[in-house]
């Protein structure tokens, strides 16, 4: 017995659908009109998508405690519709403005064409910047086109909340450590970092094994294998100080990641790795250098603490071996490294037929923001997604049109409205501008093509 409930064809439908099709045999072209009219009726009737062009890419330059400065860019089109990106943290606006003359005129709902286009001029780390300010707003504008947030062209969502991690200042007294992780948890974090690293040991002998007299820039540029930094059983003691406080202030119901570790040799970060297994940490964060994958394979081999890397990754196919090869535990692709939305999103289901969880690194303003809340939304394996801004008292008030508190109990709801779903608060950002630049002026001087270098091949 059929279910009644279940829609079946029986002669009253058979009947009702032919008296249509004669109806729409009388009426001609009204019944076609009317129908293409139904199947574009999302579309945003200022615009005329075939018709839609690229016409000027401007930036502004936004100063913010924590990483900055952040470069928010706009581009506009010639019906008015306009889409927001934004450079990565720390990042200058020439890396997004070299492209303008590569995408002038170009029609901007030609996304995964127009990245291709670019894809080239982005790199590892700040250098895809750029790149990813770019696709975010050819995203933006594409959600507003056609009336729906960018979740849903990601293929819909898989939850309407995204969950939040972030860190706490740290301090050189464990105890007080603990108590700032203690404070941040009750604002109802659900997943909480802390920067933990050999900078915690300066000052305490018989630490940390380093030959003295390197520069800054042997400190800084030269990768971890290269330093002869180990740290002794006295150094890693003291560490595991500093992670017993804020476990015994912030209990063991939530997740506890560590960063910022330091510019430590393999072996070191393996014994760190054993040391830290009774606190339960989700994962030690960057370790040594991402490039190094058979020795950051050793270190998850031997490390019964999880492994995580990945913010500074913007090859698909350089994440696709760190997964098929579970060269670490867990990824975390920071959206405006790793090729913008769409990007972001084919690495997380690609790390979810490998097995790996996909958390995201994040330390921008709301625009960037709301690029990864959309991505997140839509992707299965997520986890997390960072933000360095919870003490940045303005930093949700510059932009409107989103439910405030962005960030509510440690989550961000995921926006119904188009595209990013957000507008810029112009007041507030221009009181927060880099002094000596402007905020969205013209820029002609970026319209002449740079260079010919986009023939990679002969």
């Amino acid at each position: 017995m059929s279910d009644a409930k279940t829609p079946q064809f029986n002669r009253r439908r058979i009947l009702k659908s032919s008296l249509a099709v004669l109806a729409g045999g009388a009426l001609g072209h009204t019944a076609v009109a009317a129908a293409a009219e139904a199947e574009i009726k999302n579309v945003n009737p200022a615009s005329s998508p075939s018709a839609l062009k690229i016409t000027d890419m401007r930036y502004a330059v936004i100063v913010k405690p924590g990483p900055s400065p952040c470069v928010l860019i706009r581009i506009d089109t010639n019906q008015g519709v306009y889409g927001l990106g934004e450079v990565r943290d720390v990042a200058g606006p020439q890396y997004a403005m070299v492209l303008k003359n590569r995408i002038m005129g170009e029609n901007p709902l030609r996304i995964d064409y127009l990245f291709q286009k670019i894809a080239q001029f982005g790199g590892g780390a700040r250098q895809a910047g750029g790149v990813c300010a770019v696709e975010m707003a050819l995203w933006d504008i594409a959600g507003k086109v056609y009336n729906i947030p960018i979740y849903q062209m990601l293929g819909g969502k898989w939850r309407d909340t995204i969950r939040i991690y972030a860190d706490t200042t740290e301090s050189m007294d464990p105890k007080e450590y603990g108590r700032r992780a203690k404070e941040r948890k009750e604002t109802g974090l659900t997943w909480m970092k802390m920067d933990l690293g050999i900078n915690m040991l300066k000052g305490i002998p018989d630490t940390v094994m380093q030959p003295s007299g390197m520069d800054k820039w042997e400190l800084r540029n030269q990768p971890h294998p290269f330093i002869a930094t180990e740290v002794s059983d006295k150094g890693i003691d003291r560490l595991c100080e500093y992670v017993a406080a804020v476990r015994d202030n912030i209990g063991y119901d939530m997740p506890l990641s560590v960063d910022h570790l330091g510019h430590i040799g393999v072996k070191s970060a393996i014994r760190l790795g054993k040391a830290f297994e009774k606190f339960n940490l989700e994962w030690m964060e960057d370790i040594i250098p991402w490039f190094y994958t058979d020795l950051l394979k050793e270190i998850t081999e031997a490390s019964p603490t999880p492994t995580l890397t990945g913010e500074d990754i913007y090859e698909f196919a350089d994440f696709e071996n760190l997964c098929k090869n579970h060269v670490v535990d867990k990824i975390h692709p920071d959206l405006a490294t790793s090729g913008g939305i769409l990007q972001t999103h084919r690495i997380g289901d690609m790390a979810f037929r490998h097995g790996v969880p996909m958390a995201m690194h994040f330390a921008g303003t709301p625009v960037s923001c709301m690029a990864n809340v959309h991505c997140a939304a839509a992707t299965r394996n997520f986890l997390a997604l960072e933000n360095h801004s919870l003490d940045v008292p303005f930093w949700q008030d510059l932009v409107t049109g989103i439910e405030k508190p962005i960030v509510n109990k440690g989550y961000i709801k995921v926006p119904e409205t188009p595209g990013l779903g957000i507008i810029l608060n112009d007041d507030e950002l221009k009181r927060h501008l880099k002094p000596g630049t402007g905020y969205f002026e013209p820029t002609p001087m970026w319209d002449e093509e740079q260079s010919w270098d986009d023939a990679l091949f002969s």
